[in-house]
């Protein structure tokens, strides 16, 4: 675990070598679930599939996979080098069955991939769950690209054991905007609030999302895995799919995003995740977690447009 020389102001998570022995410790693996088989609130190093035998079945009332894309990728020392599509269908099969026996017969799951793979996950997911939606969120970051349109959207799938039973939040999921045009009636705002602050409306969510910063080098809950979701991106899917005290499931946690968001958001969490370096940085993420539990984007109740909340308070400063 080499240490990266990083700027002053540089956020980035790291781990002290005192750190690293303590969180350790933290871990589930293999030899101590034989041992303690509880997996709540617990982060579990290991191989996914080995991994997905202690954890049991209808356990999770939301789960959600960030798999790894159709991509050829270095996880830390592992790579994975992509496929066809025929093949990837394959590696599909190999344990996302397994991953749905885990979930509740109320439960949602949402599954993240990119334009090259979603067709193969639209695939898998339908032979074990109903589809109800896909979202497509923009993802502001990356090179541009000279011979190609420059990728800057994925998408996440929506999908539930049974489309008669299932739980779903919209009013934690609303979102502040900016009305830049506001329309009065008898000269009063119209579907808006005018205020010290500027004008605002609260909107229903739709499938596409705009507002999501990708983390950097200045964000607290920056790490240095190549694929991290931001916290705000999960806290819409388990603010809208989960009650508070419910279970919330990632079989590919990475850096933790998932535990940690649920964690922040008052929900029990178990995540899998076969890096041990990525599960220490979940563990260290989850104790921050207990002392600041703030979600950049994320204020008052409402999910705020990129850049509008510090617009905010840089006016009351």
């Amino acid at each position: 675990m080499q240490q990266k020389e990083r700027a002053k102001n540089n956020r980035t998570l790291t781990l002290s070598i005192e750190e690293i022995e303590s969180l350790k410790s933290r871990l589930a693996t293999e030899e101590t679930l034989k041992e303690n088989p509880d997996v709540l609130n617990k982060t579990l190093n290991g191989d996914v599939l080995k991994m997905l035998e202690f954890v049991p079945d209808n356990f999770a009332d939301l789960i959600i996979i960030d798999p790894p894309y159709n991509l050829t990728k270095n996880f830390n020392g592992f790579k994975f080098n992509s496929r066809s599509d025929e093949s990837f269908d394959e590696y599909l099969e190999t344990w996302f069955p397994q991953v749905c026996k885990k979930l509740k017969p109320n439960g949602s799951l949402y599954m993240c991939g990119d334009w090259k793979c979603t067709s193969s996950l639209q695939r898998a997911i339908e032979k074990e769950l109903s589809i109800l939606n896909r979202i497509t969120w923009q993802r502001e970051k990356g090179r541009g690209a000279k011979s190609n349109w420059k990728n800057g959207m994925e998408d996440i799938w929506f999908a539930v054991k049974n489309p008669k039973d299932y739980y779903f939040d919209v009013e934690s999921v609303k979102m502040k905007r900016k009305v830049i045009a506001p329309y009065k009636v008898d000269g009063k705002p119209k579907d808006w609030n005018q205020s010290e602050d500027g004008n605002f409306r609260i909107t229903y969510p739709s499938n596409f999302w705009d507002d999501i910063s990708i983390p950097f080098w200045s964000m607290s809950e920056n790490t240095d895995h190549p694929t991290q979701k931001p916290e705000k991106l999960y806290a819409k899917l388990i603010l809208a799919s989960s009650k508070p005290g419910d279970i919330v499931f990632d079989p590919f946690l990475g850096s933790g995003t998932t535990s940690v968001v649920a964690k922040k958001l008052g929900r029990n969490y178990c995540g899998i995740e076969m890096n041990q370096e990525y599960c220490l940085w979940a563990e260290k993420r989850l104790l921050m977690a207990e002392k600041d539990s703030s979600i950049q984007g994320y204020s008052d109740g409402v999910f705020w447009e990129r850049n509008s909340l510090l617009d905010q308070k840089k006016k009351k400063e």
